[in-house]
């Protein structure tokens, strides 16, 4: 069986809240247990245990790593995730920012095709 993943922080899922609010037209689902929002059926960010995950592209995703010390989203050890960025506290600490980053990550995966859900196999 497959690890079992611990659940955000009440604190977390709040902020986490508070600042998807200027988002309407996003869908809230769970991914690794946690809370995430998606776009077109593209997740572009979440929680995952005590960290926040924005999907980024390259350019985002450099700056992030060499200014302020984040990390690629690796939710099983050798398994990264490629678009994913884990915020680092600095960001997270600032609303503002954090704002700015989710926008970015919200701006990125709007511009992705949109995703066609796989259809559930009936059972027979």
């Amino acid at each position: 069986m497959g690890k079992k993943w611990d659940r955000s922080s009440e604190e977390l899922i709040e902020e986490f809240h508070k600042c998807m609010e200027d988002y309407p037209n996003i869908n809230y689902r769970k991914m690794f247990g946690c809370l995430c929002c998606f776009v077109n059926n593209n997740m572009f960010t979440g929680l995952h245990e005590e960290t926040w995950i924005v999907r980024l592209c390259e350019e985002d995703r450099k700056e992030l790593i060499e200014k302020h010390g984040a990390r690629h989203f690796e939710p099983m050890k050798g398994r990264p995730m490629r678009e994913y960025i884990v915020l680092p506290d600095v960001i997270r600490n600032s609303f503002d920012e954090l704002q700015k980053w989710v926008q970015k990550s919200l701006d990125f995966a709007s511009a992705l095709p949109p995703k066609i859900p796989k259809r559930k196999k009936q059972k027979t």
